[in-house]
């Protein structure tokens, strides 16, 4: 189902609703914002200077930094007399980034997920349950109205007490997850320990995933947990944006459906910052352009993506960006080599026996980076064998190196004996920072 006729509008139409808006919003960006003001006097760009689309690209970035540095309210274009929400990071690395919406901007907020979830096939006969944290965090609320929105029942069940969260599942019925990929897995791990066959025992045909990316072997092992029959998309954002509704999968399953109407997209070159074709592969930069508290212009989200603007078979006419297959500021330097947790979790999801959950640390030892990742065995009985085991290291070392370029250290360890998250799961740990 299309919820929104702005879904589907030519290009032409969408570019010149993006054009009109991104002129509004500089224009008032400039005048209640010194902090914003100050910057674009500093690359000498006034607001008359952006006549085209094409033109954005004069325009100075926002950075989390930037956010930080203007914390709490700095960047905010409304008085506070005229919010009505407050979100806010963790701020585990710093200050927290905090963010505010207007009565208005959470209707857009609202309209935004109400689309992606109807292109992950919700309706209003859904009986949604949200195993996101209530709280600070944007994404239970985020998928909350927007669900109510479409009609659909929600459980607001939050994170955490598993065995709960199944218990809500058989006495209610729910037929819509929504959580992270790694949280997901876990319900299904849990559920069958308790004897509890998900596929069968339970109703859930649809998972909306967020808050972490979802690599398309960890699709391919969600529905061997869950079934073949379940359909698994995974929608994008983040609180500085909006919070989820940025795009969402429809289920052609060939990228996230950008709101374009509300997102102005680009990808650069993380290096250079120079913007890149369609097609090419960098870290994507996304502008605001309804927002009233908190517009932003050319964010660097800091993930790795391209865009593709063909139509797509669904019918949406919206651009799409290719699932995110790392990020700019997680990429590790090994050895000389760009690495990504994903390109590892890739192909660990394809060996079958081991299960989904893998732990990665880096250290310097002599002066060499060593990488040691920690996978665990999908069956207890392979440690039993040693002959087993030493092939099976073997094989997942040579897989890496094929795809990464390096070595790394392989230590197989027991089921269910890797610390399991409710929320992003926290897989990295790399002790040359510490």
């Amino acid at each position: 189902m299309i919820w929104a006729k702005e879904e589907t509008l030519p290009r032409q139409e969408i570019e010149n609703i993006q054009l009109t808006r991104l002129k509004s919003t500089l224009k008032r960006i400039y005048d209640k914002i010194p902090a914003y003001r100050a910057k674009m006097d500093q690359q000498g760009i006034s607001c008359k200077d952006i006549k085209n689309l094409d033109d954005l690209k004069l325009l100075p970035f926002t950075t989390k930094q930037d956010l930080r540095d203007n914390y709490p309210f700095g960047l905010f274009a409304v008085p506070k007399k005229e919010l009505v929400r407050i979100h806010a990071s963790s701020g585990t690395t710093g200050k927290p980034t905090v963010v505010g919406y207007t009565k208005k901007d959470l209707d857009i907020w609202t309209e935004c997920v109400s689309r992606i979830a109807c292109m992950g096939g919700a309706s209003q006969e859904d009986i949604a349950q949200i195993c996101f944290g209530y709280g600070m965090f944007t994404g239970a609320l985020g998928l909350h109205y927007g669900l109510e929105n479409i009609g659909a029942i929600v459980c607001p069940a939050s994170s955490g007490n598993t065995q709960r969260q199944i218990m809500y599942m058989q006495d209610f019925g729910t037929t819509l997850l929504v959580a992270t990929p790694s949280y997901a897995l876990h319900i299904a791990e849990v559920a069958n320990e308790m004897g509890i066959d998900p596929a069968k025992d339970l109703n859930v045909r649809i998972g909306l995933f967020g808050g972490e990316g979802m690599t398309e072997p960890m699709r391919s092992e969600m529905l061997r947990l869950w079934g073949s029959k379940m359909k698994a998309t995974q929608n994008y954002g983040m609180s500085e944006l909006i919070g989820p509704g940025v795009s969402g999968e429809c289920l052609e399953l060939c990228g996230m459906h950008i709101n374009e109407d509300h997102f102005i997209p680009e990808v650069i070159n993380p290096k250079t910052g120079e913007v890149l074709p369609p097609g090419e592969k960098g870290e994507l930069v996304i502008t605001c352009i309804t927002k009233e508290a908190l517009p932003i212009i050319r964010y660097r989200t800091g993930d790795i993506t391209r865009l593709f603007y063909e139509p797509c078979k669904c019918g949406r006419t919206t651009v799409r960006m290719e699932n995110i297959s790392g990020r700019s500021d997680d990429m590790m330097i090994i050895r000389g080599v760009n690495v990504f947790p994903s390109q590892i979790e890739e192909v660990l999801l394809r060996v079958p026996e081991i299960g989904p959950h893998y732990e990665i640390l880096v250290e310097r030892k002599d002066y060499l980076d060593i990488m040691e990742i920690k996978v665990e065995l999908a069956d207890e009985t392979l440690l039993d064998s040693y002959a087993k085991l030493g092939e099976l290291e073997k094989r997942i070392k040579l897989s890496l190196r094929s795809v990464l370029g390096l070595d790394a250290i392989i230590k197989l360890v027991a089921p269910k004996s890797l610390k399991r998250f409710e929320g992003k799961a926290r897989r990295v740990t790399d002790l040359r920072k510490m």
